[in-house]
């Protein structure tokens, strides 16, 4: 039988990256962001798949830029979605905190996951078999993927190749930070050659991304508010990415009605939301993760803004059938 083969695909904002395993039974691991659907469609068929022949979609973690296709190909092809089983309770029961969108004010389609993962599952692509690792921290139902024959890890937004993935302390609880060390050093017991992380490029020394993980996530612990810094940040940047930038006399009335602004606010920075809006636009410029074009706040990121009539279904899961 020939040997399957993984294509990996680096994305722009707001979508994460993505991998294809063509086998005997083709999975798509993540499915990037609502509006880029068409593009993932594109790249899949460009690859030599067409979403007709997936067996199956796994999602690492049910955060909007990874699980924002999901809407598309279940309704329009009934594909399976895979992901951990808490996450899945979440989903399927439409629950309001599902994905964290409506705290993070971020559209998710909806979509139920049919195939419920545990720890050490397996996953059969044909002739590839992937081992299912519960690996939370960045959510509590975060899920990485190892082939051992190929000592390759596929590890979603646990560490990248030189960064970390944001702790949301107020959704999935301020031992988060722990529990994300305790996954590095899982990952750190593996043999892995190579590994594809939902941000960024392919991660060419696994074992040294993990050392500076593990590292940063140990400088978190003895400075907690660098946290709450790197949270809202990335929150905000993403942010200004699906809106395409701010206007300056929007900013002010967009934060104060966001959950996430509210609670990092008031409980991580002890301030009043009004006072904490000068304070977050300053420190977005100083660390250059935004900047001001003609009075609009607008990312430094790359990306490619969604499409304003997408963005303006605004779906969350309020809005999601039972």
């Amino acid at each position: 039988m020939k040997k399957s083969e993984i294509i990996f695909f680096e994305r722009k904002f707001p979508s994460a990256n993505m991998i294809l395993i063509k086998d005997e039974l083709p999975i798509l691991i993540d499915t990037g962001f609502g509006s880029d659907v068409q593009d993932t469609v594109l790249l899949m068929k460009e690859a030599g798949v067409s979403p007709e022949q997936l067996h199956l979609i796994v999602n690492t973690h049910y955060h909007s830029d990874h699980v924002g296709g999901n809407f598309h190909f279940q309704e329009k092809y009934g594909l399976p979605i895979a992901a951990h089983k808490w996450e899945a309770e979440l989903i399927n029961a439409r629950d309001p905190e599902a994905c964290s969108a409506e705290w993070l004010d971020q559209p998710v389609g909806p979509y139920r996951v049919d195939r419920k993962l545990s720890d050490n599952d397996e996953i059969h692509t044909g002739s590839r078999t992937l081992q299912v690792l519960h690996t939370p921290g960045h959510t509590l139902g975060h899920i990485s993927l190892y082939d051992p024959e190929e000592e390759l890890l596929i590890c979603g937004d646990l560490f990248h190749n030189n960064d970390i993935g944001w702790l949301n302390i107020f959704r999935e609880g301020v031992s988060s930070i722990q529990r994300s060390l305790e996954s590095l050093e899982r990952l750190s017991m593996l043999r892995i050659g190579r590994a594809y992380s939902g941000h960024g490029p392919q991660i060419e020394n696994p074992k040294a991304s993990i050392d500076t993980a593990r590292k940063r996530f140990e400088k978190w612990i003895e400075q907690p508010e660098k946290i709450s810094w790197h949270a809202c940040k990335r929150i905000f940047s993403f942010t200004l990415i699906m809106k395409n930038g701010l206007a300056k006399e929007e900013i002010d009335h967009y934060l104060l009605q966001c959950g996430w602004f509210q609670d990092f606010a008031r409980y991580s920075f002890h301030v009043q939301p009004e006072e904490f809006i000068p304070i977050l636009l300053d420190e977005m410029i100083r660390s250059g993760a935004a900047s001001w074009h003609d009075n609009y706040l607008v990312a430094t990121a790359p990306y490619k803004a969604p499409a304003k009539e997408w963005m303006e279904k605004n779906i969350k899961q309020r809005q999601w059938k039972v």
